[in-house]
């Protein structure tokens, strides 16, 4: 076997990351950098090429299963390299690939345009990942002016579906106020205790109309 500190230090992936860049490296180099040792039965690089392997035939859709399924490679390895690849997916794309990445209210505003003028009440819940990146938009329910009616269960489920982190919800006032109804108050605390059950946070509730919006974060109702 092949162990690490057997290998000349100019051999070595990290210290060939410091003199030559990340670059410079095969894949299995790199994977083999990121899980750093071995096990008592197979050195890392046996290691890193059977993951460089799974990449192969798997790219873009490696799930922490296939890599525990590997032989040698226990939860600690298969969570560095999925850590390593959702880094590089949030941080390192191509411009025409990133997603809305929302840190205020006014963020999801382009996302809800078509919603000002409509004479009726749409709920909308936009799901986003763990780095507050959008991952969808859907139309929940559809109401009869300025009165819908939304369950938690409908707002959550295709959440789970998408394994989002969190949740934002929007609706539109046809009326144009953007004053919260006390039915507006009471399924957003319905929705922020269905959250914390399901391990989904609810980051804001946001009313839009014509004459703009309303976040009920902003105004302490969250």
């Amino acid at each position: 076997m092949k162990r690490m500190r057997d290998l000349a230090a100019c051999d070595r992936p990290r210290e060939k990351i410091a003199r030559k860049g990340a670059r410079a490296l095969s894949d299995h180099e790199l994977i083999a950098a990121i899980i750093g040792h071995g096990t008592p039965d197979r050195d890392v690089f046996s290691l890193a090429k059977d993951i460089a392997g799974l990449f192969s035939r798997r790219a873009g859709d490696i799930t922490y299963d296939d890599l525990v399924g590997l032989p040698g490679i226990g939860q600690s390895k298969a969570s560095q390299i999925l850590a390593s690849l959702e880094l590089a997916r949030r941080y390192i794309r191509d411009d025409d690939e990133a997603r809305t990445h929302v840190q205020h209210p006014a963020d999801i505003l382009p996302l809800v345009s078509d919603l000002n003028g409509k004479s009726q009440e749409h709920f909308v819940c936009i799901t986003l990942n763990g780095a507050n990146e959008v991952i969808e938009k859907r139309t929940i329910t559809v109401g009869l002016l300025n009165h819908s009616l939304v369950h938690p269960r409908e707002v959550f489920a295709d959440a789970i579906t998408d394994r989002a982190a969190a949740i934002i919800c929007v609706h539109n006032h046809p009326s144009g106020s953007l004053e919260p109804s006390q039915q507006d108050l009471a399924i957003t605390k319905q929705l922020q205790e269905a959250g914390e059950i399901l391990g989904i946070r609810l980051l804001d509730h946001v009313i839009v109309s014509r004459s703009g919006y309303t976040s009920l974060r902003e105004r302490g109702a969250l």
